[in-house]
């Protein structure tokens, strides 16, 4: 991408109109990247390169309030939901779920411009000059230099193993689904045979050896959760 044009993730499965706001953005400052599927776009806002995501509802695969659910797990990247539904109930469906805006099809470019500077202006306002480190029991995970500290002590991981390890920090108890993390990890869907992430996650706990204050466990056929004695979480 032109790094001096801001770059927006549109997930939407309309081609024509991934085309046409492609060619008017760009006029205006802003690079759009067009994901046409829910896992795909999923994956990519995942990846945390974009400024805002314009998320369409109605997709194919994963709609759109399940890619928003899954985003807001990890990411507090803004966005903005297209939808050509008109019920007020799905205007604050996703507004609950975390959606910065709601604009409903079919709209004026003008009009979605305007809500992008918007969302911009205030997140620009609001964001924070250094982010703060993951901190779990006896575990720091600073995402700024990527070391990962039990105690005192420095830890060595790899990539893979870090991406892993930053997605049950950022919401320990709550169970991710090997789905999820094969998204972010892989760009794609999990098989039932695969076991790739079971290796990453075995050595992982091998690394972490915390005696049992911090651990990953195993919730058989769903996926995984970091879970820790309650005097050290």
């Amino acid at each position: 991408m032109d790094a001096t044009l801001r770059p927006i993730l549109l997930i939407d499965d309309d081609t024509s109109l991934c085309a046409l706001m492609r060619e008017f953005f760009i006029e205006y400052g802003f690079q759009i990247e067009a994901v046409y599927q829910g896992d795909r776009g999923l994956a990519r806002a995942l990846e945390q390169t974009h400024d805002l995501v314009i998320l369409d509802v109605m997709l194919p695969g994963i709609d759109g309030f399940e890619v928003l659910k899954q985003l807001r797990r990890r990411s507090s990247v803004p966005v903005i939901l297209l939808t050509a539904r008109t019920d007020e109930q799905d205007r604050i469906a996703g507004l609950d779920a975390g959606a910065d805006d709601y604009l409903s099809k079919p709209f004026g470019p003008h009009e979605l411009l305007a809500r992008v500077r918007a969302v911009l202006r205030r997140i620009d306002s609001a964001r924070p000059q250094n982010q703060v480190p993951i901190r779990f029991g006896n575990l720091t995970l600073d995402t700024q230099a990527r070391e990962l500290r039990k105690g005192h002590e420095l830890i060595e991981l790899t990539s893979i193993e870090f991406a892993i390890l930053d997605l049950l920090m950022r919401s320990p108890g709550r169970i991710v689904s090997r789905s999820e993390l094969s998204a972010v990890l892989y760009q794609r869907d999990t098989t039932p045979f695969e076991r790739t992430i079971d290796v990453h996650i075995s050595h992982l706990r091998k690394k972490l050896d915390t005696n049992g204050s911090v651990s990953i466990r195993s919730i058989r056929g769903v996926g995984y959760t970091l879970i820790g004695r309650k005097e050290d979480a």
